[in-house]
């Protein structure tokens, strides 16, 4: 006996994590696809009350994760949702389980385990159908910001997660920001996040296969000291400058290792370095220009739930990697 056709909705604001989610499912799962790019699109969607399923990104733009489970219990949908998302801290499991979710994925999804999910939860048909999901997918192509700006999404939440269970905090995540700047234009964009206010920063370099660039760890001044005591406990000894050291080996490391294991390189990173403490942007731009010229530009802004502070991260890479890295996302893109 066949189950029936079910409807699943895949909710993700990133194309090539959609596209890596219709990879993952079961070639013999009997299901009709539809999709929707954040949580207003996927509300839309489930009020027409057909949807049996969904996979449900948490960071998304417009509505996110937890405002889409918030969203159902209140208008009384029912849908059962697994959540997959990048943002795997414990708390953030917690959270959305708290709010009806009925598992959580970890990203990028593995075939094997998201498979053992949907038959644990009692998901999958008994016996094979002609209804391969595979016949439902998007094969078209995915850009180069798109895959990149998903490969950083897992990274920075790889990373948050390290935070959080070091500090005992919860990390609000962003989506990040990818761009490709001229070093005119990074410094406009750097200037406005500066907002009238001293920047303090962390810098580290980085290399591994030809792939190479600056990250930038920057606080605003009067958050440094917010850090540094969070992160000291009740220690007096704990000064500053050793905070943002640490966090920046902390943070920029796992990042770039989280990068690394999707693309398959390794990077080698150079002692961190605080540049200009307490310098205004313009002393931050004077001291790199001749390094970054046209730059990738990744930008990560982290924020502590329940205390006044926010920090950027940034990763800038060089214009000679960013062929480098197509080619390592290629296999993810097509």
């Amino acid at each position: 006996m066949r189950m029936t056709v079910s409807i699943l909705l895949i909710c993700d604001d990133s194309s090539m994590a959609r596209k890596q989610l219709l990879r993952a499912l079961p070639a013999d799962w009997p299901v009709a696809i539809a999709q929707a790019a954040n949580g207003m699109e996927a509300m839309a969607i489930l009020r027409q009350g057909q949807t049996d399923v969904m996979l449900l990104d948490l960071t998304m733009p417009e509505m996110d994760g937890y405002q889409v489970l918030t969203a159902l219990q209140s208008e009384g949908l029912s849908c059962k949702v697994i959540v997959v998302s990048g943002d795997v801290q414990e708390q953030a499991l917690q959270r959305v389980m708290a709010l009806g979710a009925l598992a959580f994925v970890q990203k990028p999804a593995d075939p094997d385990l998201l498979r053992q999910t949907l038959e644990r939860l009692g998901l999958l048909a008994n016996s094979a159908s002609e209804l391969a999901v595979q016949a439902l997918g998007d094969d078209s192509a995915i850009n180069f910001f798109d895959a990149f700006r998903e490969v950083v999404n897992v990274a920075m939440g790889r990373a948050a997660a390290l935070l959080a269970r070091l500090l005992g905090v919860f990390v609000q995540l962003p989506v990040p920001n990818v761009s490709l700047f001229e070093v005119g234009e990074l410094h406009m964009a750097l200037a406005d996040a500066q907002r009238g206010g001293g920047l303090t920063a962390v810098c580290q370099g980085f290399i591994g296969s030809g792939i190479a660039g600056e990250a930038l760890l920057i606080f605003h001044d009067s958050e440094v000291g917010d850090m540094a005591r969070l992160m000291s406990g009740f220690s007096s000894d704990y000064s500053e400058i050793e905070m943002l050291l640490d966090l920046s080996t902390l943070l920029i490391g796992a990042c770039l290792n989280g990068i690394a294991g999707q693309i398959d390189v390794q990077f080698s990173q150079s002692h961190p370095i605080v540049l200009g403490e307490h310098a205004s942007i313009e002393e931050l731009i004077k001291l790199n220009r001749p390094r970054w010229k046209t730059t990738l530009a990744v930008e990560i802004s982290y924020s502590i739930e329940g205390h006044h502070i926010h920090f950027d991260l940034l990763l800038l890479f060089t214009e000679d990697s960013v062929a480098l890295l197509s080619n390592k996302l290629a296999y993810l893109m097509n």
